[in-house]
């Protein structure tokens, strides 16, 4: 679990429920970190309410600061808040893995070709 989540709101009092969900969901992204990464992240999280009657719609936006200085962010607007934290889980996670492709990249496969060629 990402230890260091800090969650606030413009326009918008955070309450209890909401926390705990963004907790759950973004807390876990620590999974598809590399694992050198994984401690010493932090992940600041911003509900603000836009609209004209100021509920109409909510734009979540996140940014997980990673070891190195890299910095992944993502953003979205819905009309429920809890749908818009799943839409930037879903965005931050497929970041995370960009970065993890370019930070490891995968090992070359040897081909069956090139493992019983004969030598000689």
């Amino acid at each position: 679990m990402i230890e260091k989540i800090e969650i606030t709101g413009n326009d918008y009092k955070v309450e209890e429920p909401l926390r705990k969900y963004v907790e759950k969901r973004v807390g876990k992204l620590d999974r598809y970190l590399p694992k050198g990464f994984k401690k010493d992240v932090v992940c600041n999280i911003v509900v603000e309410s836009i609209g004209k009657s100021k509920g109409e719609k909510y734009e979540v936006s996140a940014a997980m600061e990673l070891t190195g200085g890299k910095v992944i962010a993502a953003r979205d607007e819905c009309t429920n808040v809890f749908a818009g934290v799943d839409l930037v889980e879903a965005k931050l996670m497929g970041q995370i893995r960009r970065y993890k492709l370019e930070v490891q990249p995968h090992r070359q496969k040897r081909s069956l070709k090139n493992i019983f060629r004969k030598r000689g």
